[in-house]
């Protein structure tokens, strides 16, 4: 009797275990016949786009009541594909936990019966970075509570594909060292369309119904501008929401790795849009990641001020910085502005007295309304530059304001593509980040090597750090202008900006 309690146990440690359903009966039915008729209406009643060349999948996972009928976009893209393994990667709800797990069981099970787990791969995918291990963390219930974020998608799988292996991957941190290290160790093995990736995600939590398209839309479009640096950092302010945050940046890291470069939005809705109670929703999107040409996307080259918004962003700059020195506070501006100016927008604002830089601080991500930005950094670059000392009262008529508004930042995969006038870049590695704005390397005579380097050195690397496989490295455009003579400004109308 011992004999066979230590030989299951050792089965177990072993890794010889199979996930039983945890959300069965209530995330979706319980019975295997039930549960096939309404999976299979999600995926009869979705009307996807046809898109080739598909790599990930982002796909809701509250239960099916709800969001079935957005998932349904999502798996309705892999009829007719042939695809014999898929990686989930899946926030977790029930712990916390340094790394990202890849189950060491044998299965996971659902109504609809057993879905093996390509064990192989999985310990590769382990073995590749350490903040990835095999570990039933996650994975297994807790507290007698289960995960479903993961085990959700499976039956909308199962009934889209038939036999298939599984990659089950739980995220106990979400942090963009954690999204990096997994969606770069999953780039190495992924070795051809047989394999799909699905990052498993809700939206907005239990807002108004507006207010939660509102925020819905802007993690949506990020996806679809491919900014995953900026959705890291709006998620960890909670600017912006989506509870597998960082499994959609894991799969956007990989995809974007073998080949992906655009992203399309296939459904979107939220619980109210299902239930007609509108008091406190939860958003839900399918998207597709997948190769096809870059996009023009909303970038500087689709984004466009007219002379009054380009003059009412400088007055608002002026007093924010009068305010600021004279008052030492900030400026209370208007509730709201022309429409182009309550868009969130990264920007910078760069002070100059007598042609020489004074001050100039930004922001690179998208946090606030463009109007709200130039106001906050506008005063910073004044009092807070530790380059300098605070701008006085006396230097008020001396000083020259320049405002940049900046594209969403997108990783660069090919150095060569970087042009020197166009584009500002980005260098991350690890907790250090520097940013150099477009028209640095220009007043400098840089050439893009040293752009690069310089790039390094403002982050506090060293001049070769681009190089390194650990870096990461974004460009962007920006569109500038500056003072007109008299009280008007000077239209940049370019692509080039601040410090």
């Amino acid at each position: 009797m011992w004999a066979l309690v230590l030989l299951a146990a050792a089965g177990a440690l072993c890794g010889q275990t199979v996930r039983k359903p945890a959300v069965a009966g209530a995330f979706y039915p319980a019975d295997a016949k039930e549960l096939s008729t309404s999976v299979d209406g999600y995926l009869a009643k979705a009307t996807p786009p046809e898109i080739k060349d598909l790599v990930a999948l982002v796909a809701p996972h509250a239960g099916h009541m709800f969001s079935g009928g957005v998932a349904g976009y999502s798996y309705a893209l892999l009829k007719g594909r042939k695809i014999d393994r898929v990686v989930i990667i899946s926030p977790s709800h029930i712990e916390a936990f340094p790394f990202s797990a890849v189950f060491d069981g044998t299965a996971y099970e659902t109504p609809l019966g057993q879905v093996p787990v390509d064990r192989e791969f999985a310990a590769q995918l382990a073995k590749g970075n350490e903040l990835v291990k095999l570990s039933s963390r996650g994975h297994i219930a807790t507290s007698g509570r289960g995960e479903h974020a993961l085990e959700v998608q499976l039956p909308f799988l199962q009934r889209a594909l038939g036999k298939f292996q599984l990659v089950p991957v739980i995220m106990g941190d979400q942090s963009y060292e954690a999204c990096r290290a997994l969606g770069m160790a999953l780039a190495k093995l992924v070795r051809g369309p047989e394999t799909l990736i699905v990052a498993s995600s809700d939206l907005s939590h239990f807002h108004k119904y507006d207010e939660a398209v509102n925020l819905d839309r802007k993690t949506l479009r990020a996806i679809e501008e491919w900014d995953y640096l900026s959705m890291s950092r709006n998620f960890d302010l909670r600017v912006w929401e989506a509870c597998g945050g960082g499994p959609i940046i894991a799969a956007m890291i990989a995809a974007q790795r073998l080949g992906a470069k655009q992203a399309k939005v296939l459904k979107y809705a939220n619980s109210g849009d299902v239930t007609g109670d509108r008091s406190q929703v939860v958003g839900y999107g399918a998207v597709a990641l997948f190769k096809g040409q870059t996009a023009d996307g909303r970038g500087a080259a689709a984004f466009s001020l007219s002379d009054a918004e380009e003059d009412d962003l400088m007055a608002l700059a002026r007093k924010s910085v009068e305010t600021a020195v004279k008052q030492q506070k900030l400026y209370e501006c208007p509730a709201s502005a022309r429409e182009p100016l309550m868009q969130e927008r990264g920007a910078f604002v760069t002070l100059k007295k007598n042609g020489k830089l004074r001050g100039c601080i930004g922001y690179a991500a998208p946090l606030k309304p463009l109007y709200f930005t130039v106001r906050d950094v506008a005063a910073m670059a004044a009092v807070r530059d530790i380059r300098f000392p605070p701008v006085g009262t006396n230097e008020l008529p001396e000083v020259q304001y320049e405002i940049s508004v900046l594209s969403p930042l997108r990783r660069v995969l090919d150095v060569n593509r970087i042009e020197v006038g166009k584009h500002g870049l980005v260098v991350k590695k690890g907790s250090k980040e520097g940013l150099l704005l477009p028209q640095v390397p220009v007043e400098q005579g840089w050439d893009r090597i040293t752009f690069l380097q310089q790039a390094c050195v403002k982050a506090g690397l060293p001049v070769g750090a681009w190089k390194d496989e650990d870096t990461d490295v974004f460009a962007f455009t920006a569109l500038v202008f500056g003072e007109r003579a008299g009280s008007g400004t000077v239209s940049g109308k370019q692509s080039a900006a601040g410090r």
